[in-house]
């Protein structure tokens, strides 16, 4: 096992400095700013006049669900090389006898221009249950993202348990976006900052506790390309519905990203045809949800 795939067993996230170039970030960014003009399908297209500027129209989207469904400029960063080396590596370094075979199942595209809110504590495995723990979020850096804009905030370590702790309402829509809040969990006073340059990507385990807090910058967004990957012989349990056996289940609305899927028998379901938007306030229904239906 390598350096990169003991450190992620030990604390839960590794930090991988300049691995997106400048050239792949302005394509992305390119991408959020067509997504908010409604240039790609749209489950909600944001609630402003046909006369907004792309500003405008930014600072009511929060984040962008399952982009590369429609993008091909983000479908080809869910298979970015340099990353895929990566999760070939730390993925199921846990797993004896791991293949290194990896598939990413979701990805999201946050906006956060100055003011929009942050997430409260949260695991992602939560929303993603894989059946060997090996759910991985990749979390790329867009800006420069610091505490003064709302870097990501981690729990190192708190993944070992594989502990899933309850939610309930945190009770701040001054800082958090509509999302429920982790709690009950230990050693909450030892968050870690994970401030990051432009072109770092940041790689934590799915049990990992982690948030953001408001951009209370005036100035600078805190844009970011989050996907989600695991190993590719877990089956996903999500996206589920009433009278279906969880057991059996697995989701195959996926993206082989290393090696090849070791389910030829399951076919790849095709993607649909639209995104969800995560509006910058109010409630929201769950994109799965919508999505599902």
């Amino acid at each position: 096992m390598g350096t990169s795939g003991d450190e992620f067993i030990r604390n839960g996230y590794i930090v991988v400095e300049q691995l997106v170039s400048v050239a792949e970030r302005e394509s992305i960014i390119s991408e959020l700013t067509r997504f908010a003009r409604g240039e790609y399908p749209l489950v909600n297209p944001p609630d402003v006049p046909a006369s907004a500027s792309d500003a405008e129209r930014l600072s009511k989207i929060l984040a962008v669900h399952f982009p590369h469904w429609v993008s091909p400029v983000i479908d080809e960063m869910v298979r970015h090389r340099g990353i895929a080396d990566v999760l070939a590596e730390v993925t199921g370094a846990h797993i004896p006898y791991w293949d290194g075979r990896v598939k990413c199942m979701q990805s999201m595209l946050f906006s956060k221009p100055p003011g929009l809110p942050g997430q409260a504590w949260h695991q992602d495995e939560r929303y993603i249950p894989t059946r060997d723990r090996s759910l991985v979020g990749v979390w790329i850096a867009l800006d420069d993202a610091d505490e003064e804009n709302g870097c990501l905030r981690v729990l190192p370590e708190s993944h070992r348990p594989g502990k899933l702790y309850p939610l309930g309402d945190h009770g701040r829509p001054d800082e958090f976006d509509p999302g429920e809040e982790a709690y009950g969990f230990p050693n909450a006073e030892g968050e870690v900052l994970v401030p990051v340059r432009a072109g770092d990507v940041i790689f934590f385990n799915g049990y990992l506790l982690h948030r953001s807090k408001r951009n209370a910058s005036t100035t600078r967004s805190r844009r970011a390309l989050v996907n989600h990957y695991c190993s590719a012989w877990s089956n996903l349990p999500w996206l589920t519905r009433d009278g279906l056996d969880i057991g059996v289940k697995d989701y195959r609305v996926i993206v082989p990203v290393v090696g090849e899927d070791p389910y030829p028998e399951r076919p790849i379901e095709a993607a649909p045809n639209e995104v969800f938007l995560r509006p910058a306030s109010g409630t929201y229904t769950d994109a799965q949800e919508i999505l599902a239906d």
